[in-house]
């Protein structure tokens, strides 16, 4: 099982990246959220990998933490009608301090509003997932491991919780709040990151 990738990034695309490594280059899937956290092409980057082996296909699917790698993993194996492919849309969508605060608040319509998403499969993230997230969630756990900088999840949540009250839909609070983290770095507070977000 290959459960990281380091090389030289060679390209990226909002849902791809290329890899380099020893003479390979490898196609790595990723969400939107890792693709905003890739550096230049050119430079070395490390992947937390998952590989899925169909009758057809290996497809490899890469994530900016190993706790974004074991929340895919999660969803896959544990709420059924979500493969590979709608896991990724759903992580794609939103940042894992933000799904996991929703599966863990039973929020079905922030969930629902992710594409190829009704109302069913939102309930059965929520009923499927909520008693694996525990307390601190799979995203605290691992925040000072991350090797790509994000605002730790403390942060970032209520960061988009003080968002929303202020009237933004969740999936544009979680968006304003992941670009702000990028432009402040992982030691942003959550104050920092809401101005940031309003800026």
């Amino acid at each position: 099982m290959i459960t990281s990738l380091q090389g030289v990034l060679a390209s990226a695309t909002p849902l791809h990246a290329v890899i380099e490594l020893n003479g390979f280059g490898y196609e790595v899937n990723i969400p939107v959220t890792t693709a905003e956290k890739l550096p230049a092409p050119g430079t070395t980057v490390k992947l937390h990998t998952l590989v899925i082996y169909r009758e057809d296909a290996q497809t490899l699917y890469g994530f900016a933490s190993a706790a974004e790698r074991d929340f895919f993993r999660l969803m896959i194996e544990q709420v059924s009608g979500v493969g590979p492919k709608l896991a990724l849309t759903i992580m794609s969508r939103l940042s894992l301090p933000s799904l996991e605060s929703a599966i863990r608040m039973g929020d079905i319509s922030t969930l629902a509003k992710c594409p190829g998403i009704g109302k069913k499969t939102a309930e059965r993230l929520v009923v499927e997932l909520k008693s694996k997230l525990g307390g601190s969630g799979l995203g605290a756990a691992a925040a000072a491991g991350e090797e790509l900088p994000a605002a730790g999840p403390t942060a970032h949540r209520d960061a988009v919780a003080a968002l929303m009250a202020l009237g933004y839909k969740g999936a544009d609070a979680d968006q304003a709040v992941r670009r702000a983290a990028l432009a402040l770095g992982p030691e942003a507070t959550t104050e920092q990151l809401i101005k940031k977000s309003l800026s």
